[in-house]
């Protein structure tokens, strides 16, 4: 991939457009260079709406929109996706960005749509030719992202459910949640749909148990006497009637759920190595220590699109929120971690820089040097995460793969503090 340096598009522009997107209905603005309103209208959010925009465009630009500007407050979503299927040249805003020039247009705190989507217009023919323009998205990189997305918000989605499961056993079914400690397991899930109150469980006797942990390879030596202990005296301390067939029945319920969720989730980690094992980029990614079977797709996907947004290496640091913001106002200095980028990319750098630290000697030696210097853990790996960053950068820039011992010799011979003695 090359680094050079990116034409801004924004002095071929004409027309300056401000759209304040809904889910229902969108309302636009479109200026002239001179700040005059040329068009001021409201869309529904369907085929005729956009069909409506897109005529009332063209007789403004003609065919070749990509001479009108869109400044929109979102980066995602089937807004944008039209307007970039139209050939418009989008600007993507900051929501904080966005609001602060709301406010300079109307201090007084008025507020109606319009107003908003002309004081993004406006906004746009003033400053925007410092803003970065939209690219249009390799199709498998935004599919592996986004898929990628959407099955971190089912994995949540489990954790919320196997949440709620625990706190209902807590209240009817303790000898349950001391038998079996891992409940994201769909064997403990299995064990409250085979035995669903402490009654049914000690009915069922120790054949029943056996049977039970046999057919979901639990029979292990050395948890085998703990369970069957539990079992034995599930009835000992548990709910009453009323809470116990109150609470059974949440508890199936979320089983249910949770038998549903990994259902999908499995078909979701199909799609998603299937989409992966295509990308050209996958052997950068595979090359990575920490980067395993699921992380490496999550870290692509949202590395791949920020990487190609930007000319520099600090771009793609900020957007990942492993830089620091510096304050400085007189005497005041202060460094504080980043909290405005792009979340789902900083939550997989995190993970992936803390899996570097086990496959990786001088990653972990790096960690363990920001934490002498008396960093905390989060801060830590954010440092290691910021380091592999300008790895990651550099492979994708030459279509290199990583080699473990040749960045070790690079560290020797270049005198790195990461691997000396005492360091």
């Amino acid at each position: 991939m090359s680094s050079a340096p990116k034409k801004s598009p924004w002095k071929k522009l004409k027309y300056f457009l401000g759209f304040d997107w809904g889910n229902r209905s969108h309302h636009v603005v479109l200026l002239d260079p001179e700040g005059n309103k040329k068009l001021s209208i409201a869309i529904d959010h369907d085929a005729a709406g956009w069909h409506k925009l897109r005529r009332k465009l063209i007789e403004f630009a003609g065919d070749d929109l990509s001479v009108v500007g869109v400044a929109i407050e979102n980066r995602v979503g089937p807004a944008v996706e039209k307007l970039l299927e139209f050939g418009c040249t989008v600007y993507p805003l900051n929501p904080k960005a966005a609001a602060r020039y709301r406010e300079r247009q109307a201090p007084s705190g008025t507020k109606d749509d319009q107003r908003d989507a002309w004081a993004l217009a406006d906004a746009l023919r003033i400053d925007g030719q410092h803003w970065r323009a939209m690219d249009p998205e390799d199709p498998l990189t935004q599919e592996i992202r986004l898929t990628v997305r959407d099955e971190v918000a089912l994995i949540e989605q489990r954790t919320a459910a196997v949440n709620a499961l625990q706190a209902a056993l807590h209240e009817y079914y303790p000898a349950a949640l001391e038998a079996f400690g891992d409940w994201t397991s769909p064997a403990a899930w299995a064990f409250i749909e085979r035995f669903p109150t402490p009654k049914k469980l000690v009915v069922g006797g120790k054949r029943a148990w056996d049977k039970f942990l046999h057919a979901h390879k639990l029979f292990r030596p050395q948890t085998y006497d703990r369970r069957i202990e539990c079992f034995r005296h599930a009835m000992d301390f548990c709910g009453g009637e009323a809470v116990t067939a109150a609470k059974s029945l949440l508890a199936l319920s979320l089983v249910a759920q949770l038998q549903a969720i990994e259902k999908q989730l499995k078909v979701y980690r199909q799609r998603i190595n299937e989409l992966f094992d295509r990308h050209p980029s996958r052997a950068v990614f595979d090359s990575l220590p920490g980067l395993g079977e699921k992380l490496a797709p999550r870290v692509l996907g949202e590395t791949v699109k920020a990487r190609q947004r930007f000319d520099k290496l600090q771009g793609l640091e900020c957007c990942a929120g492993v830089a620091p913001v510096r304050f400085q106002s007189g005497q005041v200095s202060i460094t504080r971690m980043r909290r405005a980028c792009i979340k789902s990319l900083r939550y997989a750098l995190h993970l992936w820089a803390n899996a570097s630290r086990r496959k990786s000697v001088w990653a972990e030696a790096y960690y363990q040097g920001k934490r002498r210097e008396g960093k905390s853990h989060a801060c830590a790996l954010r440092c290691l995460a910021r380091r592999w960053v300008r790895i990651l950068w550099k492979l994708l820039e030459t279509g290199d793969t990583y080699n473990e011992a040749y960045h070790l010799r690079n560290q020797i011979s270049h005198g790195s503090w990461v691997l000396q003695p005492g360091a």
